[in-house]
C-alpha cells in the first residue's frame, strides 16, 4: 500500500487490503459423488465392506488413520479418529499414529507391519512397495487377511481422493443422516 497525503487515498486503499484479505468466498460447490455416481459409490462401499471383513476393527481404524494422514484428508481423519474413540481405541495411541516408528511400544508388532505397509502403498510412487514391508505383513497377516488389508488400503486412499477431490469438509460426517 502507497502512502499518500490523500486521507481518501489512503482510506481507500486500507479498504481495498482489508476487503481482500478479510473477506473469502466460498468455494463453489462440487460434485456430490454418491449421487452422481452412484453404482461406483455403491461399488467402492462394497469393496470396502469386503475388505474389512474379519479384520480387528482396531487394526482397519488404524490404517485408515494413517492412510488419511498420509493423503493430508482432514474429511477422512475426523470420521475415522471419531470412529476409533467410540469404539474405545486409546486416546494415546491415536495421537501416536503419525509417529508410530518412534512409539514402538504403543503398537503391537501386527500394527506396526500393517502401518508400514499402509504408508508403502499410500505413497506407492515414491518406490514402490519395499519386499521387506511386504514380507513383514506377510509375516503377520496369512494370505487372505493380507489381501484384505491390502484391499483396505486400496480403498481408503480411494475414499481420500474423493474427499479431497470434492472438498468433503472434516466434522461433517455425510454416513449420519441429518
Amino acid at each position: 500500500m502507497v502512502m499518500t497525503n490523500d486521507t481518501n487515498t489512503t482510506q481507500t486503499a486500507t479498504a481495498t487490503h482489508a476487503a481482500t484479505h478479510t473477506t473469502a468466498q466460498a468455494p463453489a460447490p462440487r460434485v456430490n459423488f454418491a449421487q452422481a455416481a452412484p453404482k461406483a459409490f455403491k461399488a467402492l462401499i462394497g469393496f470396502d465392506a469386503a475388505a474389512r471383513d474379519g479384520l480387528d476393527p482396531a487394526l482397519v481404524e488404524l490404517i485408515q488413520i494413517r492412510a488419511s494422514l498420509l493423503n493430508g484428508c482432514a474429511y477422512c481423519l475426523h470420521m475415522h479418529t471419531s470412529d476409533a474413540r467410540k469404539a474405545g481405541e486409546d486416546e494415546a495411541r491415536l495421537h501416536m499414529i503419525g509417529v508410530w516408528r518412534e512409539a514402538r511400544n504403543f503398537f503391537t508388532a501386527k500394527e506396526r507391519a500393517a502401518l508400514a505397509l499402509t504408508e508403502s502403498v499410500t505413497l506407492v510412487s515414491q518406490g514402490g512397495v519395499p519386499d521387506d514391508v511386504y514380507g513383514e505383513a506377510a509375516q503377520h497377516f496369512d494370505e487372505s487377511e493380507l489381501a484384505r488389508v491390502l484391499a483396505l488400503i486400496f480403498t481408503i486412499n480411494t475414499w481420500n481422493r474423493i474427499a479431497l477431490s470434492t472438498a468433503k469438509v472434516a466434522g461433517e460426517d455425510e454416513r449420519v443422516a441429518h
